[in-house]
């Protein structure tokens, strides 16, 4: 029997706090992005990338909030601005 690994807000919020990002518990998956990319370092982006990239390309299955927080929210903080 096959099981697929699932990415909830509760996952997402876990993998953000092991990273350093300040996320209380019992907040919404959009709301955990919120709180990852508010006053965001270039650093702290960087390290923001990384996660995005392992969970939109990695093999677990993500929550339809969880997909849509991080579209609406942390990719839209993680693009270049022009200079």
């Amino acid at each position: 029997m096959m099981h697929a690994e699932l990415i909830d807000q509760e996952d997402l919020r876990e993998r953000l706090v092991a990273l350093g990002f300040a996320v209380p518990p019992g907040v919404s998956a959009e709301q955990a992005c919120d709180y990852a990319v508010s006053g965001l370092s270039p650093e702290r982006a960087q390290v923001l990338r990384k996660l995005v990239e392992e969970l939109l390309g990695g093999s677990a299955t993500l929550l339809p909030a969880v997909r849509e927080a991080i579209s609406r929210t942390l990719l839209p903080a993680l693009v270049p601005r022009p200079v």
